[in-house]
Order: C-alpha cells, then structure tokens, then sequence
C-alpha cells in the first residue's frame, strides 16, 4: 500500500517522503487514509488520501470539479478562512488515475474532532452554524454551474411516483403487507412533493447544496468545539437550501436512530431543532427569500417523507439499495421516518413559531 501512496503522493508533488499509513475507517463508501510524510528539514506533515468507490459515485472526475469549483470559489472570495484544500497534479487536476485505474484524491489532514451523533445543544447550533456558514459563503455563487452529479436526488414528487409505480408492480409481493404505510404517503404524497414542485417552476433560487448535513460531516476545533470546516462535499450539487437544513434537523432532532422498532421512543425534538436553527438561519437568514423562509418546516416533513418513500421502495423492490441488516429491516426504517414525519406535522405551528423567532 505505501508504494502506491507514494506514486500517488509524487504525481501530486507532495513533497518529502511518505513513511506512514494509517487506515481510516469511519467511513462507509470511500477507501480513506491518514499519510505521514517527513520532509527535507525533518518535519512531517499529514494528509487525506481517498481511493474514491466508482461503483457508488460512476462519474468521479464531475464530483472532483464540483468540489474544485467550490472549494476555490470559497479560497478566493474569502482567503482568511478555512476551506478544503486538494491537491493539484502538474496539469491542475485535483485527481489521479493509479496503476491500477484507481481514482485518487488527496487533501491536508486537519486536526480536528467530529460528532457521530450528539445531545449536546450548544454543538448542535454551532452544527447549524456549521452548515450555515457554508451557505453564506456559496449564496452569490451560481449553482446552475454545477454537475447534478446524483440526478432529482431530491425531488421528492419523482421519489413518490417511482414509489407507487413500484408498489402497483409488486416485484417480490411486498406490498399486501405495507398497505398503512402506503395509505399514510398517498395522504401526504401532495404536500411531500409540493416544494419539489416549485422548486421546478422556478420558485426557488438554485443553491448550492451540500446533501448530506450529517453532524458528522463538521470538523469542529478539539478545545473550543467550535466548527472549523464542512467535510465531504462528494454530493455538492444544485439544490434547494431549504432540505440541507430540512435533512440535517431530520437526523439530528430525531430522539432515535433511523431504525428504532420500537415507534414510541421517536419524536422530533423541539429543542435540538431550535438549537439547529438559531446556529443555521444566524449565519445564512438574511440570505435567504422569504419563500425559503417560510418553506424550512415544510421541507423537514417533506424530506422525512422522501426517506421514508426510499426505504420502503427499497424494501419492495427487494432490499437492493440500502444494506440491511434482517430481512425486515428497511420496513423497520420506513416506519420510523413515517413517525417522525407525523410529529413533525403535529408540531408543525411550533417548529414555525421557532423559525420566526430564530430569524
């Protein structure tokens, strides 16, 4: 392994000699690594290598200029702060193709800790400040510039009808055993696709979205715990900024992992949500319009109605996508999402009243 890295370290011209490799493992898609390089004057110096999985993201070279695009675009508007540095081969790419035809990327390594999950309130607004932060940064930036690199990643309403289309299939005889949980989305299934709607239409400037606003996706300082960076920008596309925000209170303020059996311990976390919110819309409120204000609810619904419209197609169509654990296992996620979605409705007047306040 330490050959490759170094004939991967020397098209990037690192300079030094790579003398350590330390597997990184806290990541599901990518092959990650921590690499120590000692340099002439006896210093070192760490990096990220990534082999990046082709199976999972098949057009590599777009993702790597999405994140090229970006990452300068935030370095140059704003020099005095931290952004996401990969390197660059002799012919400016910020990727290499090994022996092997392996896609490579490296980038610095920064001293850093993240949070999986977290109770902690103040580190869930400074999340929110995290993901804001972002935002702001990338608001004048022209989102139509970027590849959809997954395409209606989130277009909800195309979501629902592939969900449908597959339920009136049936290709493993699934469904008889799921008719409430389909019966609870068809009654929703309007409203859930609704902002996919109007996204389309125009109704919504087109953002740069991050997609994927996981607590642990934020580099925060070891000491202050306060955020540093945002962290792997492989689903960096056009978007509506409203379901960065929607998804990471989706995961952050449900009081149970995704797949909870049992439905009484999950609820939407009112609290976890305004902590969320007053660190997001304190960074990027005054950016945003007045539709995707009043839209940030909606789209917290309407994205936990999309995850859960993905479960249970995975689930009838035969557990293809998402890896399961027993046979049940994607139903049990399904019906996890679908309550959350019902207490995030019947808390809906208050989740807004703490949008209001929060601005």
């Amino acid at each position: 392994m330490l050959d490759t890295i170094r004939k991967i370290g020397a098209a990037f011209r690192l300079p030094g000699e790579a003398t350590a490799c330390d597997t990184i493992t806290n990541g599901n898609i990518n092959a990650t690594c921590r690499v120590t390089y000692r340099n002439p004057d006896g210093s070192t110096k760490q990096y990220i290598f990534q082999r990046v999985n082709t199976a999972v993201f098949s057009d590599p070279v777009k993702i790597m200029q999405n994140i090229d695009r970006v990452t300068s675009y935030i370095r140059e508007k704003y020099p005095e702060e931290p952004t996401l540095h990969f390197h660059h081969t002799a012919d400016g790419k910020n990727y290499v193709f090994s022996d092997e035809n392996a896609f490579w990327r490296v980038m610095n390594c920064v001293d850093a800790v993240t949070f999986d999950t977290c109770d902690d309130l103040s580190v869930i607004e400074a999340t929110g400040k995290a993901f804001g932060h972002f935002q702001n940064q990338l608001a004048d930036f022209d989102g139509s510039q970027l590849y959809e690199t997954i395409p209606d990643f989130h277009n909800t309403k195309k979501r629902l009808d592939t969900l449908f289309s597959h339920a009136e299939q049936d290709p493993c005889g699934r469904v008889a055993e799921v008719q409430e949980e389909l019966g609870f989305i068809a009654t929703v299934r309007e409203e859930a696709g609704a902002l996919s709607v109007r996204y389309a239409s125009g109704e919504f400037p087109v953002r740069v979205t991050h997609n994927d606003t996981k607590s642990n996706n934020v580099l925060f300082d070891r000491e202050t715990r306060r955020p540093i960076v945002v962290i792997d920008l492989d689903t960096v596309m056009p978007g509506m900024a409203m379901y960065d925000f929607a998804d990471a209170v989706r995961f952050i303020a449900n009081t149970a992992a995704e797949d909870e059996p049992d439905l009484s311990r999950v609820s939407f976390d009112t609290e976890k949500f305004r902590a969320f919110c007053r660190g997001f819309l304190g960074e990027v409120g005054s950016r945003l319009t007045q539709p995707e204000l009043d839209s940030l609810v909606q789209a917290s619904f309407s994205i936990t109605v999309e995850l859960a419209s993905r479960f249970l197609d995975d689930y009838i169509t035969g557990d293809k996508y998402f890896k399961v654990n027993y046979p049940a296992h994607n139903l049990v996620r399904t019906r996890c999402q679908l309550a959350l979605a019902k207490d995030i409705l019947a808390k809906r007047a208050e989740l807004e009243q703490i949008v209001r306040e929060a601005k």
